[in-house]
């Protein structure tokens, strides 16, 4: 299995869920609609992923696209905005060379003390560009696996 992080964005809410789904959305921490985590991915995640793919989609993220949700998107306590100025004083890192550690394995979120490992998203400009919200990628839909076109959707729900 290829060593890649993979995005994963929760598109749909809670309602109608069974308790082992919300279970693993929880472990997974995509607490609300239009959350996203990024993950290694391993046999445990994958399995997880499989679970959960009629609330989610997920594919693998790009160096570029994982910056961006960083730098717009990254959260510290009491939901202030990651900035350059904490990564320099937290952990001696730009959000050029976080990105690339983090993306080579050499760093994890929890590195950063205080560094949310969930990041909120705005709902996608111009749409999900699918028949619905309720039918795989696969066919047309929002949800499940959507290879590296992960990327696409997450700038424009930056």
């Amino acid at each position: 299995m290829e060593n890649k992080r993979i995005a994963v964005i929760r598109i749909r809410g809670e309602t109608g869920l069974s308790k082992p789904l919300r279970d693993t959305l929880k472990m997974l921490r995509l607490y609300k609609k239009h959350n996203c985590v990024v993950i290694s991915n391993t046999p445990v995640y994958i399995g997880m992923l499989e679970k959960v793919k009629e609330s989610t989609t997920w594919g693998e993220i790009s160096e570029e696209a994982c910056k961006l949700l960083f730098e717009k998107r990254g959260r510290v306590a009491n939901k202030q905005p990651l900035t350059e100025e904490y990564l320099k004083k937290q952990a001696n890192l730009t959000f050029e060379s976080f990105t690339k550690e983090f993306m080579t394995f050499k760093k994890e979120i929890k590195d950063v003390p205080g560094l949310k490992p969930f990041f909120k998203l705005l709902p996608p400009r111009q749409g999900f560009e699918s028949k619905g919200i309720k039918i795989q990628y696969s066919l047309g839909g929002a949800l499940g696996y959507r290879k590296d076109k992960i990327n696409d959707l997450l700038k424009r729900m930056l």
